[in-house]
């Protein structure tokens, strides 16, 4: 079951794919859900320039990659080139969007009473072809509490 969409996102108010992931999770009982980016991509690099005034919806998709290229400020902006920023962007993107997934109630509620699934973060080499695992949230993971869910009454 596959879902994708600009730059590797997992957008909390995205119907579209929360609605693949509640499918896959709820209905097919997968075991593990991976979110896969890849190296240059074009969606983060075009987040790591200035908006584009007749880009108005993509701009508000790009936004989210901003705000983690905000949170990792510092460490990116030490990077010597620009091909190393996205590179590094690319990684941090999959983090974040694995922990977007597992803030969900879908994932927290399957993970408390099926005890599944796993959340891997891959990046893609689209030159060599070869997968880098970043992060692995299998399930009962610890998440930051603000965005736990309320046990079950």
């Amino acid at each position: 079951f596959v879902h994708r969409n600009i730059a590797t996102q997992v957008i909390t108010t995205d119907f579209n794919s929360l609605s693949v992931v509640q499918f896959a999770v709820a209905v097919l009982k997968v075991s593990h859900v991976i979110v896969c980016g890849h190296y240059n991509c074009g969606g983060i690099s075009a987040a790591l320039k200035k908006q584009s005034p007749n880009l108005v919806m993509v701009n508000k998709w790009l936004k989210h990659i901003k705000d983690v290229y905000r949170l990792h400020q510092d460490e990116l902006e030490a990077l010597d080139s620009e091909d190393d920023r996205v590179h590094l962007l690319v990684e941090l993107n999959v983090i974040e969007q694995i922990y977007n997934l597992a803030h969900t109630s879908i994932i927290q509620s399957a993970w408390k009473h099926d005890h599944r699934p796993t959340l891997h973060g891959w990046v893609y080499g689209l030159t060599d072809g070869i997968i880098k695992e970043l992060i692995n949230l299998p399930p009962g993971s610890q998440i930051n509490p603000i965005y736990q869910y309320v046990e079950d009454a």
